[in-house]
């Protein structure tokens, strides 16, 4: 390609800042121009083009117009930001060179021009798929391994609870805690997720994902559909007659309520997200707080972010799990950044089965 010659560039762009529920139509795709040779004399500055985007709850977040919240909202008229996996066209970084592949921080487009690559890592084991660094070997598997052993402290043989457990961060949870020796059970949107969930001996099919999903893919001793309970209290002390040590938190609302009347004393909870909450204009409010003084309970948020440090001690871990069978990993893959509207929104719905992203150029 010549110096400065430019190409198409097809991207996602948020229209403008939503209230409610997020709908396709406040996004659009849009075809503009892009060069993919950095300017001459620039430095610190990496082009990249962009095969894996991954779809997150916390994105939702961002397209609404919010102050101090832990990231920026996206502006209006440009396109989305969030993680995925690139290869290296270009670079005047001292750490980076062409060819090299990367997962972080990008933008969803086709090329783009990162300047700031800080948050981002280059992938040094390529002897599993791309697309994990979208979730499992990425920010998602980060926030299961941090949430689990660094916020929830587990003992062995300890009985844990995980809400959205057939998603990207709930799924590898369900299976970090069995591997760990704990007793799991797992909620899900339907009855297909759950069985999947429980039993990892059965061949995974491209089924409706639910409950099925959490018993015959991921290992899950027990799990449930939560739209299929009159009474979530009850049901939670159908599956933990001697109530929950530990609860990884992704729903929040009525769960949270149910799960503080169930949670043991001395019990921890991991408080990751509650995306029962994202599109609501005015969130629930929670009954059962005061279960954290009388039962000792201690619940802390964390943001992986702050846990990054750690990810080589991660990957050690993970890695091994990963070649031997040991971990599963299901993904949800939409096919070209005209698919990434619908696949985002879908995550607020429950319409994908496990990790969602989608494809803009297989690696």
């Amino acid at each position: 390609m010549a110096e400065g010659e430019e190409v198409e560039n097809k991207q996602v762009i948020l229209k403008h800042y939503v209230r409610g529920s997020p709908k396709e139509s406040d996004m659009e795709i849009r075809t503009g121009k892009t060069k993919l040779k950095l300017p001459e004399g620039s430095s610190g500055a990496i082009v990249v083009k962009n095969l894996y985007l991954s779809c997150d709850p916390y994105m939702r977040n961002r397209m609404s117009k919010v102050e101090g919240s832990y990231v920026e909202s996206f502006t209006p008229g440009s396109p989305i930001v969030g993680y995925g996996v690139a290869e290296v066209l270009d670079s005047s970084h001292q750490n980076y060179k062409k060819g090299d592949l990367v997962w972080g921080m990008t933008t969803w487009e086709e090329y783009s021009v990162i300047t700031s690559t800080e948050g981002l890592f280059k992938i040094q084991h390529t002897d599993v798929p791309l697309s994990y660094y979208t979730g499992i070997l990425g920010m998602p598997g980060m926030t299961a391994y941090v949430g689990f052993f660094e916020v929830c402290s587990p003992k062995k043989g300890e009985r844990v609870f995980i809400s959205a457990a057939s998603g990207a961060v709930g799924q590898l949870v369900g299976q970090i805690a069995k591997l760990f020796g704990c007793y799991v059970v797992g909620s899900a949107g339907s009855k297909e997720k759950v069985s999947t969930l429980r039993s990892s001996l059965h061949q995974f099919l491209l089924i409706p994902g639910g409950v099925d999903l959490l018993k015959n893919k991921f290992g899950f001793d027990e799990a449930f559909n939560y739209k299929e309970e009159a009474d979530l209290n009850v049901a939670l002390k159908r599956y933990f007659p001697d109530g929950i040590d530990i609860y990884f938190e992704n729903v929040g609302g009525k769960m949270l309520d149910a799960v503080l009347l169930n949670m043991t004393p001395y019990g921890r909870i991991a408080a990751c997200g509650m995306i029962s909450q994202y599109n609501l204009e005015q969130p629930e409010g929670v009954q059962n707080l005061f279960c954290l003084v009388t039962k000792q309970i201690r619940m802390e948020g964390f943001l992986v972010f702050d846990y990054y440090h750690l990810y080589p001690k991660f990957l050690e871990m993970i890695l091994p799990q990963i070649k031997e069978g040991k971990i599963t990993y299901v993904e949800d893959i939409a096919e070209g950044l005209e698919n990434a509207p619908s696949a985002l929104i879908g995550l607020f719905s429950g319409r994908n089965i496990g990790k969602q992203l989608v494809a803009v150029t297989r690696g």
